[in-house]
Protein backbone atom coordinates (compact mmCIF):
# COMPACT_ATOMS: atom_id res chain seq x y z
CA UNK A 1 0.00 0.00 0.00
CA UNK A 2 1.26 3.38 -1.23
CA UNK A 3 1.82 5.60 1.67
CA UNK A 4 -0.58 8.82 1.66
CA UNK A 5 1.10 12.26 0.46
CA UNK A 6 3.03 14.01 3.14
CA UNK A 7 1.63 17.68 3.52
CA UNK A 8 4.02 20.35 3.86
CA UNK A 9 1.87 23.26 4.93
CA UNK A 10 4.11 26.77 4.62
CA UNK A 11 2.52 29.50 6.83
CA UNK A 12 4.36 33.04 5.95
CA UNK A 13 3.78 36.75 6.31
CA UNK A 14 4.91 36.99 2.47
CA UNK A 15 4.69 34.65 -0.11
CA UNK A 16 6.09 31.63 1.34
CA UNK A 17 8.80 31.03 -1.64
CA UNK A 18 11.20 30.93 1.44
CA UNK A 19 9.88 28.26 3.07
CA UNK A 20 8.94 26.25 0.13
CA UNK A 21 12.31 26.12 -1.46
CA UNK A 22 13.70 25.01 2.15
CA UNK A 23 11.19 22.16 2.12
CA UNK A 24 11.68 20.91 -1.48
CA UNK A 25 15.55 21.32 -0.79
CA UNK A 26 14.46 18.59 2.54
CA UNK A 27 12.35 16.73 0.94
CA UNK A 28 14.84 15.86 -2.20
CA UNK A 29 16.57 13.88 0.65
CA UNK A 30 13.65 11.51 0.85
CA UNK A 31 12.85 10.39 -2.73
CA UNK A 32 10.67 7.46 -2.31
CA UNK A 33 7.92 9.66 -0.49
CA UNK A 34 5.30 11.39 -2.43
CA UNK A 35 4.57 15.00 -0.75
CA UNK A 36 2.18 18.18 -1.47
CA UNK A 37 3.14 21.90 -0.45
CA UNK A 38 0.73 24.11 0.88
CA UNK A 39 1.17 27.79 1.02
CA UNK A 40 -0.70 29.77 3.46
CA UNK A 41 0.52 33.55 2.14
CA UNK A 42 0.36 36.99 3.86
CA UNK A 43 -0.90 36.09 7.04
CA UNK A 44 -1.66 39.71 8.59
CA UNK A 45 -3.46 38.76 11.77
CA UNK A 46 -3.54 36.45 14.95
CA UNK A 47 -7.03 35.97 13.74
CA UNK A 48 -5.63 34.60 9.88
CA UNK A 49 -3.48 32.61 11.76
CA UNK A 50 -5.66 30.83 13.98
CA UNK A 51 -8.22 30.52 10.78
CA UNK A 52 -5.31 29.16 9.10
CA UNK A 53 -4.29 26.55 11.55
CA UNK A 54 -8.15 25.71 12.86
CA UNK A 55 -8.30 24.31 8.94
CA UNK A 56 -5.15 22.14 9.13
CA UNK A 57 -5.84 18.69 8.14
CA UNK A 58 -5.17 16.86 11.82
CA UNK A 59 -5.76 13.53 10.62
CA UNK A 60 -3.58 13.08 7.71
CA UNK A 61 0.50 13.69 8.07
CA UNK A 62 1.80 16.57 7.97
CA UNK A 63 4.34 18.82 8.75
CA UNK A 64 4.11 22.79 9.40
CA UNK A 65 6.93 24.97 7.95
CA UNK A 66 6.82 28.96 8.82
CA UNK A 67 8.56 32.40 7.91
CA UNK A 68 6.76 34.95 10.11
CA UNK A 69 9.04 37.75 11.69
CA UNK A 70 6.71 39.01 13.86
CA UNK A 71 7.50 36.88 17.72
CA UNK A 72 3.70 36.98 17.87
CA UNK A 73 2.57 35.23 15.41
CA UNK A 74 5.51 32.74 15.56
CA UNK A 75 4.41 31.82 18.92
CA UNK A 76 0.99 31.11 17.77
CA UNK A 77 1.51 28.78 15.48
CA UNK A 78 4.84 26.78 17.36
CA UNK A 79 2.22 26.79 20.18
CA UNK A 80 -0.40 25.13 18.19
CA UNK A 81 1.56 22.82 16.92
CA UNK A 82 3.01 21.83 20.19
CA UNK A 83 -0.09 21.04 21.58
CA UNK A 84 -1.44 18.81 18.43
CA UNK A 85 2.03 17.23 18.09
CA UNK A 86 2.59 18.88 14.84
CA UNK A 87 6.31 18.34 13.54
CA UNK A 88 7.05 22.06 13.08
CA UNK A 89 10.05 23.83 12.35
CA UNK A 90 10.29 27.81 12.97
CA UNK A 91 12.80 28.95 9.80
CA UNK A 92 12.72 32.71 10.70
CA UNK A 93 13.50 33.21 14.54
CA UNK A 94 16.12 31.64 14.96
CA UNK A 95 17.99 33.31 12.39
CA UNK A 96 17.05 36.58 13.40
CA UNK A 97 18.07 35.93 16.75
CA UNK A 98 21.66 34.73 15.51
CA UNK A 99 22.07 37.68 13.57
CA UNK A 100 20.75 40.13 16.56
CA UNK A 101 23.54 38.42 18.78
CA UNK A 102 26.03 39.03 15.97
CA UNK A 103 25.47 42.01 15.43
CA UNK A 104 24.36 43.63 18.59
CA UNK A 105 21.37 45.32 16.59
CA UNK A 106 17.89 44.50 17.21
CA UNK A 107 15.61 42.96 13.90
CA UNK A 108 13.20 45.43 12.36
CA UNK A 109 10.97 42.58 12.19
CA UNK A 110 9.09 44.20 8.90
CA UNK A 111 6.17 41.64 7.23
CA UNK A 112 5.96 41.72 3.88
CA UNK A 113 9.27 43.71 3.37
CA UNK A 114 11.05 42.45 -0.28
CA UNK A 115 14.55 40.28 -0.29
CA UNK A 116 17.47 41.23 -1.97
CA UNK A 117 16.40 44.47 -4.07
CA UNK A 118 19.53 45.95 -3.78
CA UNK A 119 23.10 45.58 -5.78
CA UNK A 120 22.27 41.64 -5.08
CA UNK A 121 19.25 41.79 -6.79
CA UNK A 122 19.78 44.07 -10.02
CA UNK A 123 23.26 42.13 -10.48
CA UNK A 124 21.23 38.85 -10.72
CA UNK A 125 18.66 40.04 -12.71
CA UNK A 126 21.33 41.72 -15.40
CA UNK A 127 23.53 38.22 -15.27
CA UNK A 128 20.41 36.75 -16.18
CA UNK A 129 19.83 39.10 -18.72
CA UNK A 130 23.57 38.52 -20.18
CA UNK A 131 22.66 34.96 -20.06
CA UNK A 132 20.07 35.30 -22.37
CA UNK A 133 21.42 37.42 -24.85
CA UNK A 134 24.46 35.13 -24.93
CA UNK A 135 22.46 31.69 -25.62
CA UNK A 136 23.92 29.27 -28.36
CA UNK A 137 26.62 31.95 -28.79
CA UNK A 138 24.32 34.08 -30.66
CA UNK A 139 27.01 37.36 -29.76
CA UNK A 140 30.48 36.08 -29.88
CA UNK A 141 31.45 39.46 -29.39
CA UNK A 142 30.61 39.27 -26.08
CA UNK A 143 32.14 36.13 -24.95
CA UNK A 144 35.30 37.97 -22.94
CA UNK A 145 32.69 39.86 -21.07
CA UNK A 146 31.40 36.68 -19.66
CA UNK A 147 32.38 35.27 -15.78
CA UNK A 148 32.68 31.61 -17.48
CA UNK A 149 31.53 30.48 -20.88
CA UNK A 150 30.21 26.64 -21.43
CA UNK A 151 30.91 24.39 -24.35
CA UNK A 152 29.93 21.33 -25.38
CA UNK A 153 26.95 19.62 -28.05
CA UNK A 154 23.64 20.33 -28.13
CA UNK A 155 21.27 19.12 -25.50
CA UNK A 156 23.88 18.74 -22.87
CA UNK A 157 22.69 21.49 -20.83
CA UNK A 158 23.98 24.43 -21.49
CA UNK A 159 20.85 26.89 -21.36
CA UNK A 160 19.76 25.96 -18.04
CA UNK A 161 23.28 25.82 -16.43
CA UNK A 162 23.64 29.63 -18.06
CA UNK A 163 20.48 30.96 -16.81
CA UNK A 164 20.92 29.21 -13.04
CA UNK A 165 24.60 30.49 -13.19
CA UNK A 166 22.85 34.08 -13.62
CA UNK A 167 20.49 33.62 -11.44
CA UNK A 168 23.28 33.15 -8.78
CA UNK A 169 24.90 36.64 -10.36
CA UNK A 170 27.40 35.10 -12.74
CA UNK A 171 27.56 36.22 -16.02
CA UNK A 172 27.44 32.86 -18.59
CA UNK A 173 27.92 32.65 -21.86
CA UNK A 174 27.34 29.29 -23.77
CA UNK A 175 28.52 28.32 -27.43
CA UNK A 176 27.42 24.47 -28.85
CA UNK A 177 29.88 22.74 -30.79
CA UNK A 178 28.40 21.61 -33.79
CA UNK A 179 30.28 18.67 -36.28
CA UNK A 180 31.76 20.34 -38.89
CA UNK A 181 31.33 24.00 -37.97
CA UNK A 182 34.24 25.66 -36.66
CA UNK A 183 33.60 27.40 -33.02
CA UNK A 184 33.46 31.10 -33.78
CA UNK A 185 37.05 32.44 -33.49
CA UNK A 186 36.16 34.75 -30.54
CA UNK A 187 35.56 31.72 -28.32
CA UNK A 188 40.01 31.35 -28.52
CA UNK A 189 40.55 35.21 -27.33
CA UNK A 190 38.61 34.02 -24.18
CA UNK A 191 40.71 33.56 -21.01
CA UNK A 192 41.21 29.81 -20.58
CA UNK A 193 40.30 29.92 -17.26
CA UNK A 194 36.51 30.50 -17.90
CA UNK A 195 36.18 27.77 -20.42
CA UNK A 196 34.42 24.71 -19.30
CA UNK A 197 33.52 21.85 -21.52
CA UNK A 198 29.87 19.67 -20.82
CA UNK A 199 29.54 16.82 -22.15
CA UNK A 200 26.79 13.60 -21.59
CA UNK A 201 26.60 10.10 -22.29
CA UNK A 202 25.95 8.68 -25.51
CA UNK A 203 22.64 6.75 -24.87
CA UNK A 204 21.24 9.75 -22.51
CA UNK A 205 21.91 12.30 -25.20
CA UNK A 206 20.14 10.20 -27.26
CA UNK A 207 17.01 9.51 -25.23
CA UNK A 208 17.05 13.39 -24.78
CA UNK A 209 17.22 14.82 -28.29
CA UNK A 210 15.00 12.19 -29.68
CA UNK A 211 12.54 14.00 -27.16
CA UNK A 212 13.41 17.05 -29.61
CA UNK A 213 12.51 15.28 -32.32
CA UNK A 214 9.36 14.13 -31.21
CA UNK A 215 8.44 17.82 -30.67
CA UNK A 216 9.39 19.11 -33.66
CA UNK A 217 7.26 16.17 -35.26
CA UNK A 218 9.97 14.13 -36.32
CA UNK A 219 11.39 16.77 -38.84
CA UNK A 220 14.42 17.26 -36.64
CA UNK A 221 16.56 14.11 -37.25
CA UNK A 222 18.36 15.82 -39.36
CA UNK A 223 22.67 14.41 -40.27
CA UNK A 224 22.06 11.66 -37.41
CA UNK A 225 21.09 14.30 -34.62
CA UNK A 226 19.34 11.56 -32.81
CA UNK A 227 21.00 8.47 -34.08
CA UNK A 228 23.25 6.96 -31.60
CA UNK A 229 26.01 6.15 -33.66
CA UNK A 230 26.43 9.61 -34.94
CA UNK A 231 26.12 10.90 -31.73
CA UNK A 232 29.24 8.96 -30.04
CA UNK A 233 31.26 10.24 -33.22
CA UNK A 234 29.93 14.06 -32.61
CA UNK A 235 31.39 13.92 -28.97
CA UNK A 236 34.91 12.38 -30.82
CA UNK A 237 34.74 16.05 -32.61
CA UNK A 238 33.48 17.90 -29.61
CA UNK A 239 36.10 16.45 -27.56
CA UNK A 240 38.82 17.03 -29.86
CA UNK A 241 37.91 20.49 -29.98
CA UNK A 242 37.54 20.96 -25.93
CA UNK A 243 41.35 19.74 -25.72
CA UNK A 244 42.29 22.55 -27.98
CA UNK A 245 41.03 24.85 -25.78
CA UNK A 246 42.39 23.19 -22.77
CA UNK A 247 39.34 22.98 -20.35
CA UNK A 248 37.91 21.12 -18.10
CA UNK A 249 34.97 18.60 -18.95
CA UNK A 250 32.10 17.89 -16.94
CA UNK A 251 29.64 14.96 -17.68
CA UNK A 252 26.41 16.22 -16.78
CA UNK A 253 24.66 12.78 -16.90
CA UNK A 254 22.31 12.35 -14.32
CA UNK A 255 23.76 15.58 -12.10
CA UNK A 256 21.36 17.92 -10.33
CA UNK A 257 21.24 21.66 -12.52
CA UNK A 258 22.29 23.14 -8.84
CA UNK A 259 25.45 20.65 -8.43
CA UNK A 260 26.68 21.25 -11.78
CA UNK A 261 26.71 24.47 -11.60
CA UNK A 262 28.51 24.56 -7.91
CA UNK A 263 30.85 22.53 -9.57
CA UNK A 264 31.34 24.81 -12.38
CA UNK A 265 32.00 27.90 -10.03
CA UNK A 266 34.14 25.85 -8.11
CA UNK A 267 36.53 24.57 -10.90
CA UNK A 268 36.45 28.56 -12.96
CA UNK A 269 37.50 30.02 -9.49
CA UNK A 270 40.02 27.00 -8.89
CA UNK A 271 41.68 27.86 -12.22
CA UNK A 272 41.53 31.70 -11.89
CA UNK A 273 43.90 31.33 -9.23
CA UNK A 274 46.61 28.85 -10.88
CA UNK A 275 46.25 31.59 -13.89
CA UNK A 276 47.01 34.19 -11.35
CA UNK A 277 43.26 35.80 -11.84
CA UNK A 278 40.24 35.78 -9.67
CA UNK A 279 36.37 34.72 -10.45
CA UNK A 280 34.80 38.09 -9.50
CA UNK A 281 32.37 37.16 -6.18
CA UNK A 282 28.63 38.98 -7.15
CA UNK A 283 27.79 41.09 -4.80
CA UNK A 284 27.13 39.77 -0.69
CA UNK A 285 29.23 37.17 -1.04
CA UNK A 286 32.93 37.73 0.17
CA UNK A 287 36.24 35.99 -0.56
CA UNK A 288 37.67 34.80 -3.48
CA UNK A 289 35.23 32.20 -4.80
CA UNK A 290 31.32 31.49 -4.78
CA UNK A 291 30.60 28.18 -3.85
CA UNK A 292 27.04 26.50 -3.46
CA UNK A 293 25.62 24.60 -0.24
Amino acid sequence: MTAEPLEIHIIADSTGETGARIARAALAQFPGREFVIVRHRRMGSVEQLRKILAQLPLEKPLAVLFTLVDEKFAEVVSRFCVDYKIPHADLMSSALAALEAASGTEADAVARRPVGVEADYFTRVSAIDFAVRNDDGSVPAQLREADMVLIGPSRSGKTPLSIFLGYLGYRAANVPLVPGIAPPPELFHVDRWRIIGLTMDADRLQVIRNQRVRGMGGFGNRDGYADLAAIYDELDEVGRTMRELGCPVLNTTGVALEENASRIIDLVATRALKFGALLRPPPGVEGKSDKLG
